[in-house]
């Protein structure tokens, strides 16, 4: 999970009414206050929709984020505020993609392994250290290698989770049986935009069963993008998106 990413997706959309954004609990400048459950955050995320009057939404999340959106809108205790639904570099619904991953991650991660390393070995890391370690941790996300260490550098301006989030949360996550999640997504009737980068390293086969069992489903997959495709092809991204919102 990341803190707040998607300014410019919301900058995109401003004309279509009211964008609301937010850090998650346990990241960037919300407060990191225990219990860290799935529960709990779609419990956040309801309380923001409250606070702002609104009675049905359309979600955007982007990679936990759009497990998150989607574990919302499948909520009995949500899913009747669920106007829409847009899913961006998800994981699906399963966890059989992560030796895959692991591999092509460490295959894209090469041009910037010796900077990491190096930056790794340095004892007590100034502030700025740390963000360029970051930085470069995060280069191997986009596909254009020429920009790669630009377009990182827009991800790293707010804190990350602890560990002890993530921790509970990809607990929580490996826990749930796939086979049950995708019997609920076969009776959601949300409308959901599913958005991919094909150049994305996680492989994107993991969202096939997902896409399959969304009975209103539309896929899009930007053919050079990676994990943040807003990024990586902002016109063809936005084009899209758009179109989804404003039907």
């Amino acid at each position: 999970g990341f803190w707040d990413t998607l300014g410019p997706i919301a900058a995109t959309i401003a004309d279509l009414g009211p964008v609301v954004r937010w850090d998650q609990r346990g990241s960037g400048r919300s407060g990191w206050a225990p219990p860290y459950s799935i529960a709990r955050f779609l419990a956040d995320l309801d309380q923001v929709r409250r606070h702002h009057g609104f009675d049905r939404v359309t979600l955007l999340g982007h990679s936990f984020g759009a497990t998150l959106a989607l574990q919302y809108a499948l909520d009995p205790r949500y899913a009747d505020r669920v106007r829409k639904l847009v899913y961006i570099a998800g994981i699906g619904l399963g966890w059989d993609w992560r030796g895959e991953f692991a591999a092509r991650a460490r295959l894209a991660r090469e041009p910037f392994a010796a900077r990491i390393a190096q930056l790794q070995a340095v004892p007590a890391r100034t502030p700025e250290q740390e963000r360029e370690l970051e930085q470069v941790r995060f280069a191997h996300e986009f596909p254009d290698r020429d920009r790669a260490l630009e377009l990182a550098a827009t991800l790293v301006q707010e804190l990350y989770p602890a560990d002890d989030v993530k921790g509970p949360i990809n607990a929580e996550m490996r826990a749930w049986p796939e086979q049950e999640l995708s019997e609920r997504c076969r009776a959601l009737k949300v409308p959901t935009l599913i958005i991919d980068g094909a150049r994305d390293v996680r492989p994107r086969w993991s969202v096939d069963s997902l896409a399959e069992a969304l009975p209103h489903c539309t896929r899009v997959e930007l053919a050079e993008s990676g994990h943040f495709p807003w990024l990586d092809e902002p016109a063809a991204f936005t084009e899209r998106l758009r179109a989804f919102a404003a039907e």
